[in-house]
Formats: C-alpha cells, structure tokens, sequence
C-alpha cells in the first residue's frame, strides 16, 4: 500500500517513514502543506497521515481544500494539537482518524490499514479468495490453509486486487499502489509478478483483461 507522509520534522519523518516500511508500506514523505495538497489532488494514494504544524500552509487547510476538490484518500492527522476544540475541527473537515504524538508505531501501521481496509468496504484483516488468504498485518499468505511464500511486490500486488475483488486493475494502477518515489519500474514488471502469484497460487485466480488490466476473479470472494 502506497502512503502519502506529510511531517516537516526531519528526524520523526524519517523515523515515521523507516517504521512504516517496515509494516509493509510504500511511503511518499513531503515536508510542507503546499507539497502535501498537491500530492493528494495527484496521486491515488492507499491513505494519508498529515501533521497539522506544516510550514507553507497549514495541516487543516491542506484537508479542507483536499475534501472540497474531491480527493476521498483516508487521512490520519498525526499532531501533538491535543485540544478537543482542534479534535472536534479536524474530523469535521474530513480527517477519518485523530492520533497524538507521540505513536506507537506499530499502532499506526493498524489504524492505516483499518483506515484502507474501511475505505474498500472490508471487515477483517484477513481476506480470502478461492482457497487463498491474505493477512494483511502479518503479511502472511496460505493457499488451502498451506504456507506460501511471496515476494514483497507479489504480496502487495495481490492485496491491491483482493481489496477489489471483481474490479479491473489497469498495470499503472497497480504500480502507482506498489511503487514509492524513486523506484524504477520497467514496462513487464507487473506482467512477471502476475505470472509468478499464479505459478504460486491457483492459475485461474486472476483474470487477464486484454489492453485493460487485471482483475480477481470475484466469485466466491469474502471479507
């Protein structure tokens, strides 16, 4: 899952950052308001965590001009604002969750993945397709209840389609939910991770869509 960071503090930006790909996620850090606007009108990002005491334009600001041009991306405000007044502001401009510096880590890693996991209408932390089970918090994948074992990018892969099972995923879809700034990306990437999830799992599970993309086969699929 891709994120977008928005902390002007150096050192707890890349602490947040260092301890978020740990947990799995692909993270975009940017320093100020102005820079944290822009990549939420531009990128589909998976979520957001936004500090509100960003130089240029501030946190709230950035989420109400987010929410009035359209962007649905789930926010988090990460802030050490601990007031109510400012709680009570920063849900009702749209934020889906408030959390205090400082975090534990692994805590925040949690309430992203609720915060994706809601946005895409699922229930539980593990999601399951045709034999196959995905735990997104421990990053585990069994087919028939048997251990199987995937590559980071063939695992982030098949969450982003089991997210939406049924849907077609086009291929710079998928890599602008699998792919952080900085990485290059060639031109059959996704095609080779795709090939090795059905060598690995069932050959059927997903479902070629020629000049379009990919897509889970959706019957039988559960929250």
């Amino acid at each position: 899952m891709r994120i977008l960071l928005a902390e002007d503090d150096p050192l707890l930006g890349d602490g947040l950052r260092a301890g978020l790909r740990q947990a799995g996620f692909q993270v975009d850090w940017v320093r100020d308001g102005l820079a944290a606007e822009r990549e939420l009108r531009a990128e589909p990002y998976a979520a957001a965590v936004l500090d509100l005491g960003l130089p240029l334009c501030d946190g709230l600001v950035v989420l109400q001009r987010a929410r009035a041009s359209g962007v649905s991306t789930p926010v988090l405000i990460l802030t050490a604002r601990d007031a109510v007044p400012d709680r009570i502001k920063g849900l009702d401009l749209g934020a889906d969750d408030y959390v205090l510096k400082p975090v534990d880590l692994a805590e925040l890693a949690a309430r992203l993945r609720a915060l994706v996991r809601r946005a895409h209408g699922q229930v539980q932390e593990t999601l399951k397709a045709h034999g196959v089970e995905l735990d997104v918090a421990a990053r585990r994948a069994t087919l028939d209840g048997v251990a199987v074992e995937l590559s980071t990018r063939e695992f982030d892969l098949l969450h982003a389609l089991m997210l939406q099972p049924g849907r077609v995923l086009s291929r710079d879809q998928l890599e602008q939910q699998l792919y952080s700034w900085g990485h290059e990306v060639e031109s059959n990437t996704i095609e080779v991770h795709v090939h090795h999830l059905r060598r690995k799992l069932r050959p059927s599970l997903i479902r070629t869509v020629r000049g379009v993309g990919y897509a889970l086969m959706a019957d039988e699929v559960s929250p």
